[in-house]
């Protein structure tokens, strides 16, 4: 096939592109503080994410298989067309019903397109025999979702900054705003798939039955089970990711307790002094976080391969969860002034544990590719 669009290095952009818009959300540093404004419990906020978090769980991989066998453009434009009617709604939701039907909404997109792309490019490298890059191609396709970030996150700063000193608005409004800034980047992103190759669709098939779907997953699922390489890749996700999926979103309410307590930020309001301070966190960690993927390859090669750089950042992932506890923890023995000094070390550790994702990401991914085929990949990756 003859196509611009076969040139690796427009690919590359392509593909960077998509994480670049994708991490255009603008809401996701302030998502908790959100709801809490919304005057939602912990609790409450709990049932959310996990309903959100069962949701992903369920459709993962029926959506992986259904990408394997309908067509992985089709299903990720269908990914940004769910995420840009949750933002919509995120936007204009009153009553606890309709956040879930938001959140379910979201959950589907997440399902539709985690895994997937991946695959997209694992097929892209092995068609042009560039396959011993995918680490390094990988790496450098998510530095650019996280630079994304980083702009993500000044653009949202300055939105919520902004409009927080409007007169007659509410503390949730300017947080709503940022909800509907994030259609303009999800629609480019939708015509940004639509100049990817067609062939990136996989081996897809005209008339797929929902039969089809969940035989080829559990023709998969069973091969994956089987395979004592994948059983330990699957478990190696679960702890390393799950544990940090699980700690993230604890850096907001951390970062806003420091705020309203730093004396220099005392001439601003509550909003804008969370705001200035999640600014400077969160840029910098989303730039810590892009570097540190581009590196990956770099630690792999310097390890002695995938195997060993992932041994590697294991035992300093362990590290770093000790002294953000020790951080943490200082505050049940520390005078008040003193703890502050835990919270800077806990924020300081919630960067580096993101770092340490962001190294091991690149590697992870490379090793589910080496033990699989491209014909699997999105199921696999779903089912992970």
């Amino acid at each position: 096939m003859k196509s611009s669009d076969d040139n690796p290095r427009k690919m590359l952009f392509r593909f960077s592109l998509y994480g670049f818009l994708k991490n255009q959300r603008y809401f996701e540093p302030f998502l908790i503080l959100f709801f809490l404004q919304m005057g939602m419990s912990f609790f409450i906020i709990g049932l959310l994410i996990g309903y959100r978090e069962v949701l992903i769980n369920l459709f993962e991989v029926p959506t992986g298989a259904a990408a394997d066998l309908y067509g992985r453009r089709k299903c990720m434009i269908l990914s940004f067309i769910a995420y840009i009617a949750s933002f919509v709604i995120f936007a204009s939701a009153g009553v606890l019903w309709q956040f879930f039907v938001a959140m379910g909404l979201y959950a589907i997109g997440d399902a539709f397109r985690t895994g997937t792309h991946k695959a997209m490019i694992f097929d892209y490298l092995a068609r042009h025999g560039r396959s011993q890059e995918k680490t390094l191609y990988y790496g450098k396709t998510r530095s650019w979702s996280k630079f994304g970030s980083a702009l993500s996150i000044i653009i949202a700063a300055a939105i919520v900054f902004t409009t927080a000193g409007l007169q007659g608005q509410s503390d949730a409004r300017p947080y709503r705003y940022l909800f509907l800034a994030c259609l303009l980047p999800y629609a480019l992103g939708i015509i940004n798939f639509v100049g990817y190759p067609s062939y990136l669709d996989g081996e897809a098939q005209k008339k797929v039955s929902l039969k089809q779907v969940f035989s080829h997953l559990a023709s998969v699922a069973k091969d994956a089970v089987k395979s004592s390489r994948l059983r330990q890749l699957f478990v190696e996700s679960i702890a390393f990711e799950g544990t940090y999926k699980v700690a993230k979103d604890y850096l907001q309410p951390i970062v806003k307790y420091a705020a309203l307590s730093l004396p220099l930020l005392g001439m601003m309001g509550k909003l804008q002094k969370t705001a200035a301070l999640i600014l400077v966190v969160y840029v910098s960690l989303h730039l810590l976080e892009g570097m540190a993927s581009r590196r990956s390859e770099y630690l792999r090669l310097r390890a002695g391969g995938e195997e060993a750089g992932a041994r590697l950042l294991w035992w300093i992932n362990l590290a770093v969860f000790i002294v953000i506890a020790a951080g943490l923890g200082s505050g049940v023995f520390l005078a008040a002034g003193d703890a502050s000094w835990g919270i800077a070390v806990a924020i300081i550790g919630f960067v580096a544990l993101a770092v340490v994702q962001n190294l091991w990401r690149p590697l992870q991914v490379g090793r589910y590719n080496t033990a699989t085929g491209a014909a699997v990949g999105a199921t696999v990756l779903s089912i992970e």
